[in-house]
Formats: C-alpha cells, structure tokens, sequence
C-alpha cells in the first residue's frame, strides 16, 4: 500500500497529448512495463492496454476518455494521464491538463507536427503548463527526426531543444542517445543495453548537444559563465538546470524513441523523474478569479474535482488532485460549492480501470473517491479556508442532433442516463423542448453523440435515435387588418353568444399586445380577459406552418353580447374565430433564428470560410486579428441557426481541425419565401405523418 504514496517533491504528473494514432496510449504501456507495473505490452489492436479499458474504447481502438496510470522510476512516482486525440473529446483533454503538471506532445516522426500537436500547444500554454514532446515510431524508415525538430523550432520558437536524439543508420533506429548522460542505448530484451557511439555520429551528437547546453545555460548564471568558459556541465547542473527551464517555460525538450520497440522509453523516464516539474515546482496555483495561491504540502487539505464517473455498480466516482496539505482516509473536508461536508470513507489511486486503496495521499498526487453524497467536477473540498481553485473550462458543444426513443415507455430510463451522463461530461448539453417538442442533445461532435447514444443503451438499457433537431421557427403579421369573430350556439336551454370585432396588426413587443377601444359597453369589461386568454391560446399556432405567433398587437373596438347566452368561453371563441379569420389577411410570415458567429481560423482559410457562410445565407460582418493570437483571424457573421447545426463537422473538414467558432442566439428575421415555403411544406407534411 505504501508504494503508491509519495512526496510532493517525488511526484511528476505527465499529461500525453497529441493527435490520435500517434501513439500515447502505447507509451503509456511501454512505460508501465519497463518500469515493472505490467507483465505484458498491451496493444490497442488487441484490445488490452491499460488506460483504453471502456468497452468503447477497445472497439474503436482509441481514447474516448482520460484515464491514469502511476509508475515508479528513479525514486519518483509519475503519474501518467492518457487523454484522447480526437477532437469530439476536447473535454478530457482540458480535464488532463488541468492537473498535469507537463504535458508531453507525442508526435509522428514521419508525419511531424500535425493538428493535435498545434491544439496541444495551444492548450498547454492556455493552461500554463510546461511543455516537453517525444517524436514517436523513431523506428519507421520514413522517420526524419531532424527535420521535425526543426520544423518545431520553426513553429514554437527556441525554446525547444532536443534532451535525446536517434542515432539513424541505413534509414533504421539503432540507438538512441541520452545527451544529459552522452551515452547510447538499444532496447535488447527486456531491458536497455548501452552501446557505443560510432564517430561518424560525432558532429550530429555535438551539434544537438551543443544546442540543449545553451539552452540550459540561459536559466542560471553560473551556467551561462561555465558555458563562455567552455566547461562541462554536470549530469546534476543539467537535470536542475532542465526542470527549472522547464518550470519558467524557457525550454521544451524534445525526446525521441518508439513505443513499439520500447527504443528511448528508458531514457524518457529517466528525463520525467530527473527534470519534469514536481507540483511544488510551481510554487503556486490559481483560484477562480485568476489570483495566485500559495502550493504548502504542510498546510491545510485542499483538494480539486477534475472529474466525475458514474459507475452502474459502485455508484458516483470522483477523481482529484490534492491541490494543498495531505488528504488522509476518513477526513472531512467542506464542498466549497455546496456548503456539505463530505467524508472520504475510501481513497483510492487508479491504474487504469484498477483501483488501489492507499491510506493518505500528498500534495499534488491524483487520486479518487466513490460515493460523495453533493460534490461534482470543478468542485473544491477543504478543511478550512474559501480558496476555491480555478475551474476547467470546457469547449462549447454546438454540434445538437433530436433523441428518439425506440420504444415507448423508455423516457424515464434516458432522462435518468442523460441525468448521470450530464454529471460525467460537462461537454454536453440536454433539453426537453416543450415548443418543438423534442428531446434534444448537443455534444462537440458526430463520434462523440456516438459514444454517448452506445453508452445509453449499454450502460443504462435504453435504446434511442438520433434525428435532426428541430428548429423553433415564429410566425408573424406584417400587416393591419378588422375583423371580426362570432360564436352562436342554441342547442335548448341557455346557449352560447360572444361576438368581438378586432384589429390584427404587427405589435412592438415580442408577445400579445391587448387593447380595447370598445365604445358604449358594446363588450362588457368583464369579457375583455377571456377574449385576451382566447388570442393567447391561439397564438400558439400560426397560420402558415403552426408555430407560436410573436409580435402581434390585437385591439377589441366593437361587439355585441347577449344578456342571457354571453359568458367567457363564448367571448374566447369568439376571438379565436376572429384570429382565424383575421391572420390569414394580414400578411403571415415565419420568422427564423439567427445568431453571432466568430469564426477563429488561420488567415490564409479566411476566403475558404467566407465562402461557405455565403452558402449557409450568413452575412459576414468584419474581419479582425484575434487579440490572443495575431496568426488568427476572427470573422464575424450572422447566420441563420437552421444552416449551422453540421456547421462544427464542416469547420473540421474545411480547416484540418484548426479552426474553431462561438455561436450564439441574437434574434429572430423574416425567412426569405423560397425558405419560408420549404418550412411551411415540411411542417405540413410532420402534421401529416402525425395524424
């Protein structure tokens, strides 16, 4: 038990980003197994590795999840979290890097930087975490180290500089060089062997070696004099020297190896545990209003919810890092949400889908608990004090698609999976649309409403379709019209009498604007509510296609009653008749939702983009350098909704995943007729199909 507890200044919280394919989750296994943890490799193909363990996952064959997996190297527990390369899952990936202390970009060494190594870039440095990369699949014959090297150093600046380098012979891996130690190993077996250096690699170790001792020496002065005088570094001087560069962001080091013939997975850890920050590396952390907050391992329990898993048998699971002081087993700690105090009956570390129960945990490691009664990701939880810690901030889901049951009586079983699904993944969004009468969800994506339709069904045992969503269209009038509606029944005994005159004409505010002008009591006041109520009911129909009515200004200014048959529901029917008659005259229209659109692309996709918004009927407004990244362009439109609900795929495809956008609702405009006219056809022929 004791073996996964370790000091703060011992533990190292590795975050893998990068593209999917690339290869993170099979590092993960060559790290766990040469450092022990597992007696075999897993494979993705194969479906058993560590951290892909949702039945999801291993038939997709990649991470739909972030997922964590402790090692111990060189006296240092690393804890390594997974997270996935595809973009529907950005949520995780915000979620990893909201407690890894570095994230580790893997690359393709044929490929090189790619989409998700620029998303990865982007969003560490957002986050405010150090940066380090490995160059994977070192062993593929179209590997070309230098030249990916150099195209990071084109694209990140100098800040990136190689720690390990390959040595390449006849377009093969046979070696990699460590260039803190100036020693080569091949992977032989089970473990790496050391190899001699053949001089005709000398300049190229030199050259590479070179750059990273400069590098180094820019973080202290004495450094940068021995550097001048041309003196030798030592092994310590470099790992210090590395972790403090890394620590203020001045230096991105650069591994290779491959995790297929575990080539520099050993040298890979070696530069984790020597130079990789610790949490107290950091000295501090956020609170929710961007002020620094002081990181004390002997100070009071502090702890951050990243993530919520709610598990069919064990119940809700809530995974943390321990943001300040020790959690210890049985401790109460106060929700700074909620108000609740909540006991940590179980502690738990994860290697993958394996929990082990662990007494207490330090400062800055990761751990989880089941079963607190109120407590939900971005909480905080501490024995004293009000310092809650920074939130995640997650992507917006616009992608939304229209739920269909498959069988009836299965509503209460998708609220209650949606209900949980909402707690585990903040990257969606549900509504029960009382207007267009449609369940409808929202994710970042087509794999990710995917995933969560299979997971509703295999998880909670209900079946649903998704559909297009509807659009909540308006109907209204643009012209003024008098009519008049009357409702006469006799059917024996008392009948029925209620008889209004009205004029329809366009309102200035958004509902029923209801006046009365009636003259010599032709409509007794006390009919004037029940003819307001008739209007209301009706306006929740138009004319043209059924939508609710908006806009609309109706003035009672004539009648008659009768002293024995008039009573409210005759006057509501009345007016009913009259709306009937009278909306038809006053030239409907059916009114569409528009939003703001920001568009936040690469300048040189600027026109690819305009021209798809003109396709989409959208009206572009300005074009401006975004104020974070000047290489970004924002390009502002008004769109209708109706044409953007596939807007999220499109974007992806138009830009490599690059670019990137914020919709939201303005108002409501007149729809062009050949529009219109496609709106009314369609929503009769739902009518249709309904009756």
């Amino acid at each position: 038990m004791a073996n996964f507890i370790a000091e703060t200044n011992a533990i190292k919280n590795v975050c893998l980003l990068g593209h999917g394919g690339n290869g993170k989750t099979s590092i993960l296994e060559a790290m766990l197994y040469i450092t022990g943890e597992t007696d075999r490799l897993g494979k993705t193909a194969d479906g058993n590795t560590v951290s892909d363990y949702d039945p999801e996952e291993i038939k997709r064959q990649y991470s739909i999840s972030d997922s964590v997996a402790p090692t111990f190297y060189n006296g240092k527990k690393i804890n390594i979290i997974d997270t996935p390369g595809t973009l529907d899952f950005a949520g995780e990936v915000m979620e990893g890097l909201r407690v890894g202390g570095t994230a580790l970009i893997v690359l393709d060494a044929k490929s090189g930087i790619d989409t998700g190594c620029e998303l990865s870039w982007e969003r560490a440095t957002k986050s405010s975490v150090p940066k380090a990369f490995f160059i994977n699949k070192i062993d593929d014959e179209n590997a070309n180290f230098t030249a990916t090297v150099e195209a990071l150093r084109e694209k990140f600046g100098t800040t990136v500089c190689p720690v390990t380098v390959p040595l390449i012979e006849d377009r093969k891996c046979i070696g990699i060089v460590n260039l803190i130690n100036n020693k080569a190993y091949k992977f032989e077996g089970k473990a790496p062997k050391e190899i001699a250096i053949d001089g005709k690699f000398a300049d190229y170790i030199a050259t590479n070696r070179s750059e990273l001792m400069e590098s180094l020496a820019s973080t202290s002065d004495e450094l940068m004099e021995k550097f001048f005088a041309d003196e030798a570094f030592t092994e310590e001087e470099m790992g210090t020297a590395l972790e403090k560069g890394m620590n203020d962001r001045t230096i991105s080091p650069v591994m290779a190896g491959s995790a297929a013939t575990l080539d520099g997975i050993m040298s890979l850890l070696y530069v984790i545990s020597n130079s990789f920050p610790n949490p107290f590396g950091k000295k501090h952390e956020r609170d929710v209003e961007g002020n620094h907050v002081t990181v004390d391992p002997n100070g009071s329990t502090a702890l951050f919810v990243y993530k919520t898993v709610s598990d069919p048998f064990v119940g809700k699971m809530s995974y943390f890092k321990v943001m300040n002081g020790t959690l210890k087993k049985d401790m109460a700690l106060k929700n700074l949400t909620t108000g609740d105090s909540e006991k940590f009956a179980h502690i738990y570390v994860l290697k993958g889908k394996k929990q082990i129960e662990v007494d207490e945990l330090k400062c800055g490691d990761l751990g989880v608990t089941a079963k607190l009664s109120n407590t939900n990701t971005n909480d905080t939880l501490c024995a004293s004090g009000n310092t809650e810690y920074m939130k995640i901030k997650y992507p917006v889901p616009y992608h939304r698609m229209g739920i269909v049951p498959k069988a009836k009586g299965d509503e209460d079983k998708i609220s209650g999976a949606i209900a949980r699904i909402l707690e585990e993944d903040l990257t969606v969004r549900y509504e029960n649309n009382p207007e267009t009468k449609q369940m409808t969800i929202a994710g970042l994506g087509e794999t990710h409403l995917d995933v969560i339709i299979t997971k509703i069904k295999n998880k909670y045992g209900a079946s649903v379709e998704l559909t297009d969503a509807k659009i909540p269209y308006r109907e209204t009038i643009k012209k003024t019209v008098q009519v008049e509606g009357k409702h006469k029944k006799q059917s024996g005994g008392s009948g029925q009498y209620g008889h209004v005159k009205i004029t329809f004409s366009p309102g200035a505010e958004e509902g029923l604007t209801f006046t009365q002008s009636v003259v010599g009591g032709t409509v007794p006041k006390g009919y004037y509510p029940a003819v307001e109520k008739g209007l209301l009911e009706a306006m929740q129909k138009g004319v043209l296609a059924g939508f609710p009515v908006v806009n609309l200004a109706a003035d009672l200014f004539d009648g008659s009653y009768h002293p024995v048959d008039s009573n409210e529901i005759s006057f509501k029917l009345a007016a009913k008749l009259a709306y009937k008659e009278g909306l038809p005259k006053a030239n409907p229209v059916i009114l569409e939702p528009y939003g703001t659109l920001h568009v936040y692309i690469n300048e040189n996709l600027v026109g690819d983009v305009i021209g798809d918004l003109n396709k989409r009927r959208g009206r572009v407004l300005g074009m401006n350098p975004s104020e974070e990244n000047h290489s970004i362009t924002v390009v502002e439109a008004e769109v209708p909704l109706a044409e953007m609900n596939n807007y999220t795929i499109s974007l992806r495809a138009l830009s490599q995943g690059r670019g990137t956008f914020d919709l939201e609702f303005v108002r409501y405009e007149e729809a062009p007729a050949n529009v219109a006219q496609k709106i009314i056809e369609e929503a009769k022929k739902e009518q249709t199909d309904e009756d």
